[in-house]
């Protein structure tokens, strides 16, 4: 999984640092998003995707890893 955000989305609602707070975090001066950590681990992939799903302006994308073929 990677994390992108795009701060021209962004309107500092600050859902993201709520909901998963070990990977989003916000400038202090404006509050705009700041992906803390851009690959997530597997036990942050739930608050990830559900910090995404609620961010108001859609400024935050998931991309799921590439399957793995045996």
């Amino acid at each position: 999984m990677k994390v992108i955000a795009d701060e021209h989305k962004c309107c500092g609602a600050g859902q993201c640092v709520m909901v998963a707070p070990d990977v989003f975090d916000q400038r202090d001066e404006d509050g705009i998003v700041v992906v803390l950590e851009s690959e997530p681990v597997d036990s942050q992939h739930v608050s990830t995707r559900e910090a995404a799903s609620m961010c108001p302006t859609a400024a935050i994308t998931v991309v799921d890893d590439e399957p793995r073929t045996h």
